[in-house]
């Protein structure tokens, strides 16, 4: 899973495109740490299951060894034996899990690892000009708080270019019409 992400991130960082695309890519970068951070934490889920799972087949193995010890005290050999038996199963899924738990582990350790280099790269393809969008838009803002407008934001703006397009339009359909008028000699 996280070695899609991080080949998307390093393609991504490698590629030499134009600064249009740069942000598109941040967007994938941004996207792709996101994945990996439910990843991340989907990983440690599912170690903390697999530890719950851990001490309860544990309990079950020392239940099953504890029935065989009072059942040998009374000497009740079938029991004695199915009471191994449980045991030696218990037992094999202890050490089962005790693999799977380290295997989680160590996955979720490397994941984690990858998610701190995911998190620096994509502080490196937003670098300055991610902090000079962040310092842009904050002007923007207190432009906006000290009574000015920004450009293509205001309401007003955009009902008088609304207005000034339909005018514009009506005025070429006026002057399509006369055009044809005149070619069919037809004069109001």
């Amino acid at each position: 899973m996280f070695d899609r992400l991080r080949d998307a991130l390093r393609a991504a960082l490698q590629a030499a495109t134009p600064p249009g695309d740069l942000r598109e890519l941040t967007r994938q970068m941004r996207e792709a740490v996101i994945d990996a951070k439910v990843g991340v934490q989907e990983m440690r889920e599912a170690l903390k299951r697999t530890d719950m799972e851990l001490g309860a087949e544990r309990q079950r193995l020392s239940d099953a060894e504890r029935r065989g010890r009072l059942a040998a005290e009374i000497q009740d050999q079938e029991t004695v034996q199915i009471a191994q038996r449980f045991a030696e199963r218990h037992g094999e899924r202890v050490a089962v899990l005790e693999r799977k738990l380290a295997a989680q582990r160590e996955e979720l350790a490397l994941a984690e690892r990858d998610l701190g280099e995911m998190h620096e790269q994509l502080k490196l393809a937003e670098g300055p000009r991610g902090a000079a969008e962040a310092s842009t838009e904050q002007a923007w803002r207190e432009v906006q708080a000290a009574g000015g407008t920004r450009p293509g934001v205001d309401l007003q703006d955009e009902l008088l270019r609304a207005d000034m397009d339909r005018v514009a339009r009506e005025r070429a359909a006026d002057e399509q019409l006369d055009l044809l008028k005149k070619k069919l000699g037809k004069k109001e």
